[in-house]
């Protein structure tokens, strides 16, 4: 699955790069309160950094950034926009949180931006990123719970998959999410939400590891 994964964002990549983003305001948002968690003297780990945009804009707010995506092609985007921009301290990388290879207590905070859905072994990337971690780390997430969502999303995605037009999508509620994050050994800091719509199925959370 996870091969069929990587075909599909590879394929997606350079469409995936030029879409413009849905809701501006809450993207701003959720950068500036990321920032607000970060020190200027962290590592950080982001996974499904997709082409790079999230990382390279917080890269002023930290020393060094470790983007990873499990999509060579969306990586190798990054780097190009990385090369553009003169962004010297942001590294791209191809890795999964499940099977992200570097030592215990690499990184200061970990970031996964619309992630966690999309993962089959979320129990085993949570571990992995715990693991990541250094002793009061922090692992930053804003998740689409589609358990939250509309319910034709559980009728339109399955056919979507069938046709090849949309990847692995888990369906959990906000409070599923986070109650795997806290059984991964994470303390949930903060939550909030960021959509400019009134009902956001995307909850921003700051864990902390215990």
């Amino acid at each position: 699955m996870a091969g069929t994964n990587t075909r599909f964002w590879d394929s997606a990549a350079r469409k995936y790069a030029a879409q413009a983003l849905a809701d501006p305001a809450a993207y701003e948002r959720t950068l500036q309160s990321t920032r607000g968690y970060l020190k200027p003297s962290d590592t950080v780990v982001e996974f499904g950094c997709g082409t790079g945009t999230t990382a390279l804009k917080l890269a002023p707010a930290a020393a060094r950034i470790v983007a990873s995506d499990i999509s060579p092609e969306m990586i190798a985007i990054g780097r190009e926009k990385a090369a553009a921009d003169g962004v010297s301290n942001v590294e791209f990388t191809v890795a999964t949180p499940e099977a992200a290879p570097w030592p215990d207590a690499s990184f200061d905070a970990a970031i996964a931006f619309n992630l966690l859905h999309l993962i089959e072994a979320r129990q085993a990337a949570l571990a992995n990123i715990h693991r990541l971690l250094r002793p009061g780390g922090l692992f930053i997430s804003k998740t689409p719970c589609l358990g939250d969502a509309n319910p034709i999303y559980r009728v339109l995605v399955p056919v979507m998959r069938l046709v090849g037009k949309a990847p692995y999508v888990a369906f959990f509620s906000s409070g599923d999410i986070e109650r795997e994050i806290i059984g991964a050994g994470f303390e949930v800091i903060a939550r909030e939400r960021h959509g400019s719509k009134p009902k956001d199925p995307r909850p921003f959370l700051v864990a902390r590891r215990t």
